[in-house]
């Protein structure tokens, strides 16, 4: 094994770091972007839907009881022979109230099992985050030593390991 290290090219370590770098300042703004959509997507289901469904079930209803009136009132009245068109206005403001009593019992179960159904895939971002956060700021630093040691050792001038010349004699003696 040889004692020389032979040292071509630092280039690709630094270029190595620097897309390191790169990559953890890409993936802090991912991680930032994910934590983001988790909390907007709770606070959606929790309050936004929520208080969207039950505005449109209270209007709902409020169609649903004008509708029944008017199917009452052409049940009583002696103009209308067939109130079928009334009921069928009742017909489809009470599936209209049942699909919004649908929604808020989803938004329901939704907002009780959502932070059970996000919360691993939340530890695994967490976990990621303190891998970047931690961890990799040490590589770059480990890879920035790891430059500047080599570089030295380009520094360094090459030793010959060849003997020598032996010095020659150059007096001449006379016989």
């Amino acid at each position: 094994m040889s004692n020389q290290a032979k040292i071509t090219n630092l280039d690709a370590l630094e270029s190595f770091r620097s897309s390191l770098i790169v990559f953890m300042t890409k993936a802090r703004r991912s991680l930032d972007d994910a934590s983001d959509e988790v909390r907007r997507t709770r606070a959606w289901i929790q309050n936004d839907q929520r208080t969207h469904w039950e505005g449109e079930l209270r209007r709902r209803r409020k169609i649903y009881d004008r509708v029944q009136q008017e199917l009452l009132s052409a049940r009583l009245s002696e103009f209308v022979d067939n109130p079928t068109v009334q009921q069928q206005a009742v017909r489809k403001a009470r599936a209209a109230v049942e699909e919004a009593e649908e929604k808020i019992r989803h938004l329901k179960k939704w907002s009780r099992d959502f932070d059970h159904l996000a919360d691993p895939m939340v530890k695994r971002l967490e976990s990621l985050r303190f891998f970047i956060d931690q961890e990799l700021p040490k590589g770059i630093a480990y890879l920035s030593e790891a430059q500047k040691t080599l570089e030295g050792y380009t520094q360094v001038p090459m030793i010959d390991s060849t003997p020598p010349p032996a010095p020659s004699d150059t007096s001449t003696t006379a016989p």
